[in-house]
């Protein structure tokens, strides 16, 4: 493929699954999770369950989509607006310096423009400086510090005084 390939931006259809399924596991081979049809599965079918929150884009090249990104809408309180936020973005190892990711990112600001969402919100690998490199040419870096608290169980709920 030639860096003057067309890169196309459309929401994920079901025509492809098996692509979607190609490039998620590549996505999470990356963040070495482990391989799981279950996990597959459920994300494919919220991808097309309209009441569900998580929306997908794929980046394709002759029609053929090499890049994805998952996404959905969130609530800001302290501004009364909402935002969107980038769950996932994925491209094929052999598709990269197409332009796919900078396309899924453009696609989503056009999206949020027209949505009315304030923000367009991700987080990254510290240490991805690829992805990293691309996102600091379109996107600014915030101060904030991302934390994980799992679900109590009954030591926690004690600890934390529920």
């Amino acid at each position: 493929m030639s860096a003057a390939a067309s890169v196309t931006v459309r929401a994920v259809t079901p025509a492809d699954e098996s692509a979607w399924r190609e490039l998620y596991r590549g996505y999470r081979d990356f963040y070495g999770a482990l391989h799981s049809d279950a996990v597959l599965d459920t994300v494919w079918s919220w991808l097309h369950d309209t009441s569900h929150e998580t929306r997908g884009l794929v980046a394709c090249v002759d029609g053929v989509p090499l890049g994805l990104a998952h996404f959905r809408t969130f609530a800001r309180p302290l501004s009364a607006s909402h935002g969107l936020f980038l769950d996932d973005l994925f491209t094929a190892p052999a598709s990269r310096g197409l332009g796919l990711g900078s396309a899924l990112l453009t696609r989503l600001a056009e999206i949020a423009r027209d949505e009315g969402a304030t923000v367009v919100r991700w987080i990254t690998a510290g240490d991805n400086a690829t992805a990293r490199s691309l996102y600091d040419s379109v996107a600014q870096q915030t101060p904030w510090v991302t934390y994980d608290l799992g679900p109590a169980s009954s030591e926690t709920a004690a600890t934390l005084g529920t």
